[in-house]
């Protein structure tokens, strides 16, 4: 395997760049080959059959990327296909969900954690299956909350409609008492003021998108297939955008976030693969 090879990062849409954007502050000498399946978004009200599908035909075409490694980006797919495609590479695959159960483990003082995601990814119970198994005794409490997403892909990142929502999601967890909560959706991240404003203080936020980066660092630390410092490559090469549809959207969005614009963003049929 190419130690220079890119690392591939996939997700339902646009909020696996804020993994992809802490690979990029973490990792500035890695190459990425990012994929959004705009076209068949949200993953978190799909079947597990079906994000394991789309996971799947996303790796088949990372995988024609050369990449090194992958990172699923993805909460839902996390839960649902991790394991699953795992056994069908012979590349180390990742995802979003270890890395955030163990700083929540880390942060809580007293035992109680909250978490937020998407209707799959609460339903699977994963987040909360893999805290416990770190920290038995632990009160986990889950709690969906889907128009998080539509309102990030809307760009309605600081609106009252945001805020009435969230205030409205986040109640029965201010009611728990919990001290730590786990922003168990990549689009999450992004409405971080938003949700540190209705919890208050005195609850330490998780970003699982942070954790992941740190643990992707660490792997290719300990596998020695760090990329080489110094290869001077153009934007264009060091990181490539691929989406399944709303190409520009994508890619207005994404240069919102990121640390430098994005200048080109490629559509293709990804049930080519």
């Amino acid at each position: 395997m190419d130690k220079n090879a890119p690392i591939g990062v996939f997700d339902s849409g646009v909020g696996g760049l804020t993994v992809a954007r802490e690979i990029m502050r973490q990792l500035p000498e890695e190459r990425i080959v990012y994929f959004g399946d705009t076209a068949r978004l949200p993953y978190g009200s799909k079947s597990r059959r079906t994000v394991i599908r789309f996971s799947e035909q996303i790796i088949r075409f990372l995988r024609t990327k050369d990449v090194k490694a992958i990172v699923i980006a993805c909460n839902t797919a996390s839960s649902f296909a991790l394991e699953e495609v795992r056994k069908e590479v012979d590349i180390p695959i990742i995802g979003v969900i270890n890395a955030g159960a163990r700083a929540a483990v880390g942060a809580t003082k007293n035992g109680k954690i909250g978490i937020i995601g998407t209707e799959g990814t609460i339903a699977s119970g994963t987040y909360a299956d893999t805290i416990r198994n770190m920290k038995p005794g632990v009160e986990v409490f889950g709690k969906a909350c889907p128009l998080f997403v539509p309102l990030v892909e809307e760009g309605l990142l600081h609106d009252t409609v945001t805020d009435e929502i969230a205030s409205r999601y986040l109640s029965v967890l201010k009611e728990k008492y919990i001290d730590t909560l786990v922003l168990g959706c990549t689009h999450y991240p992004l409405l971080r003021s938003t949700l540190a404003r209705t919890m208050g203080a005195d609850v330490a936020l998780v970003n699982p998108a942070y954790e992941t980066a740190v643990q992707l660092k660490t792997l290719l630390r300990s596998m020695e297939m760090n990329c080489d410092a110094g290869q001077n490559l153009s934007q264009g090469e060091k990181y490539q955008f691929f989406v399944s549809d709303m190409a520009e959207k994508f890619r207005a969005f994404a240069t919102s976030i990121l640390p430098e614009e994005v200048k080109e963003t490629i559509q293709i049929n990804i049930e080519e693969y």
